[in-house]
């Protein structure tokens, strides 16, 4: 029995760090920029084009005063996000399932921290799970981590 409920205890702590599985998740030991950097050119190299730039760290930051104690408490040195879009795979999932537009455009996050820069993207299978768009829907989520993976490579090399 003490056996089975130390199985079990470590089976959870392992549970609740893990990323969820609507989350893809990559890290690097690099810096941020270098990181943003090298993803940003591999999504663009795959056709996802960066329609928008947040900072979202900087924006946080000017409420650090007001939310005292709540602010930052994980410590995070950078928060940024991407979003990007194809204009051609938005096509293809308005003719397969318009419902899924809602998952366009898509978001790349990039956190930051001691020296590792972790790259988040929420999986649009996910959401499209039973759609009849979810074919394209998956090739779109394999696009992009293919690009998330290699420019998160080309980062850790410190090009």
């Amino acid at each position: 029995m003490k056996r089975l409920i130390a199985t079990l205890l470590m089976l959870w702590g392992t549970l609740v760090g893990a990323t969820p599985a609507g989350i893809y998740k990559a890290e690097v030991e690099a810096p941020m920029a270098a990181t943003y950097q090298a993803v940003y050119a591999a999504l663009e190299a795959a056709r996802f084009w960066v329609v928008f730039e947040a900072d979202i760290g900087q924006s946080l930051s000017r409420s650090a005063e007001r939310w005292g104690e709540d602010y930052n408490r994980n410590r995070l040195d950078a928060i940024r996000s991407m979003v990007v879009c194809n204009s051609w795979y938005a096509n293809q999932v308005s003719n397969a399932d318009p419902d899924l537009l809602a998952l366009c455009p898509l978001r790349v996050n990039l956190v930051h921290k001691d020296g590792i820069t972790r790259v988040l993207f929420a999986r649009p299978s996910a959401a499209a799970a039973g759609s009849p768009g979810i074919g394209v829907i998956e090739e779109v989520e394999s696009v992009v981590i293919k690009a998330i993976e290699s420019g998160v490579a080309k980062a850790g090399q410190g090009s």
